[in-house]
């Protein structure tokens, strides 16, 4: 029998049971519409996470680091085993723990390797800043001059650092407003002070009051003298970095690398943090000279850099190239496997709960088909006692839950659609819009996804008529033309 024959007769038959080919079609209809919806919030979600990782750029930047920060951590760590039980936490193996500090020479090693387009030590630490007769504990930063960095292109207002040996500095917008400026411009030349005990500076005269942007330092009334305070250090404004926001959050990004309101060149930076240690980075060294991994008089280097390459393509190399040189590296891409991991299970588990839904319409589908057989047992009888094969009266049935399966996968996947558009649109009315916050796409709903639906669809609807068109194959045509 001709495939259009066929086909014709498929659609025939569930032509005269309208209805009950209808239900049986809104069993899948609704299946494979349950199952492109969660699928699709799944894709959606991973695409999120990975499109803000993206707008952050981490792609192209690594943390770098060396012996000395290595050694601490696994020191630390080991001081909180009880009877042999290593304190859960992630740990480097003992033959890819760094073997090298990282030092001035290292960062201008890594400088030279090729693919890597700039590295940057990190240097961070908090001071106590006065500025425009106010004072406040204010986060700063070592910076490269000249810098490469997306994090110094924009400025609200001024320039850049000059020189790496210039007592310049480049602050926040927010910093600026905090000082009390009307505008970024009027902070332009004006004289950031880094604050310390007197004992280790001049002291201030007496009749200095500084305060912590409008509130006295350290509570004290500011009618009262104070006393035991100095200037360390002073840096000069020369910018002040323009406001944006990232992903409805305020403040520019610059990648791996932290913000900081007080931005200073990294010999400064590196100068002052080793002068004036914290109480954490003392913890920090102890240990690693604990675990003999740098001696006494040896200088323990940065704590991390940041590399950026030229080309996330190139990550890879760049990688093995520090590996070679006995230091450790952390990128974003390690963690890539695992969150395609995570979604891959997210997502099954999606797809295996609308699949449920999609295995009930297939009994549905076994149930028409057994129905049609029974109403149809004289017809089959006269097609097979005129010359119908067995493998044509299989070829009608499956004909005709293919016809249901391919309606059903493909409205069930307009509706999928459209499920995803309203869903979008509410959530955004009612819940991101009054937050001030961006439209975003919750759902993702790619071609192979719904193309993958309908076949899938199709193929359940055949399965589901693998036992009806075999039991029509067997009917005895003698027995069928005596059925009433």
């Amino acid at each position: 029998m001709p495939f259009i024959d066929l086909l014709k007769l498929a659609f025939r038959n569930l032509r005269e049971a309208k209805l009950r080919a209808t239900l049986t079609s809104m069993g899948v209809i609704v299946g494979v519409a349950v199952i492109v919806t969660m699928v699709s919030f799944g894709l959606g979600l991973q695409r999120n996470l990975l499109s803000r990782f993206k707008a952050l750029d981490l792609f192209s930047e690594m943390s770098v680091y060396g012996k000395a920060v290595s050694a601490a951590m696994e020191q630390r760590a080991n001081s909180g085993r009880r009877g042999g039980d290593r304190p859960p936490g992630p740990r480097v193996p003992e033959n890819e723990a760094p073997t090298r500090t990282l030092d001035d020479a290292a960062i201008a090693e890594i400088a030279k390797i090729p693919g890597v387009l700039y590295v940057e030590p990190a240097v961070f630490f908090t001071v106590q800043a006065r500025i425009n007769g106010k004072a406040a504990s204010e986060s700063v930063g070592g910076c490269n001059v000249p810098n490469l960095s997306a994090r110094f292109k924009e400025f609200e207002a001024g320039q850049m650092i000059g020189s790496p040996e210039a007592d310049e500095a480049v602050v926040s917008f927010n910093f600026v407003q905090n000082a009390g400026f009307a505008t970024a411009g009027d902070a332009i030349g004006k004289t950031i002070e880094f604050l310390v005990p007197a004992k280790e500076g001049k002291e201030e005269e007496a009749n200095d009051e500084p305060s912590f942007f409008g509130l006295p330092l350290g509570g004290e009334d500011t009618t009262q003298n104070q006393s035991g305070v100095a200037v360390g250090r002073s840096f000069r404004i020369v910018g002040v970095l323009k406001e944006t926001k990232l992903n409805g959050g305020p403040g520019p990004s610059r990648g791996l690398m932290p913000t900081a309101d007080i931005n200073i060149p990294i010999a400064a930076a590196r100068k002052w943090s080793l002068d004036h240690t914290g109480e954490q980075a003392k913890v920090l060294m102890a240990l690693a000279r604990q675990s003999g991994a740098i001696g006494a008089g040896e200088s323990p280097g940065y704590f991390s850099a940041v590399v950026r390459v030229t080309d996330p393509v190139a990550l890879a190399d760049v990688r093995n190239k520090l590996k070679q040189m006995g230091l450790g590296s952390f990128s974003i891409v390690d963690q890539l496997d695992q969150i395609r991991t995570v979604f891959l299970i997210i997502n099954s588990v999606l797809g295996l709960l609308g699949g449920i839904s999609l295995l009930v319409a297939s009994f549905g589908i076994a149930n028409t088909m057994i129905m049609s057989i029974l109403e149809r047992t004289r017809e089959i009888g006269i097609m097979k006692a005129i010359g119908a094969e067995d493998r044509e009266i299989k070829l009608i049935f499956f004909f005709e839950a293919a016809v249901i399966g391919a309606i059903g996968g493909v409205i069930g996947s307009g509706a999928a659609w459209l499920i995803d558009v309203i869903a979008n649109r509410l959530a955004y009315r009612f819940i991101l819009k009054p937050q001030g916050a961006s439209f975003v796409d919750f759902f993702h709903l790619p071609p192979w996804l719904w193309l993958g639906a309908i076949l899938f669809a199709l193929g359940v609807s055949i399965l589901a008529a693998l036992y009806p068109a075999a039991r029509a194959a067997r009917i005895d045509p003698v027995r069928a033309l005596r059925h009433d």
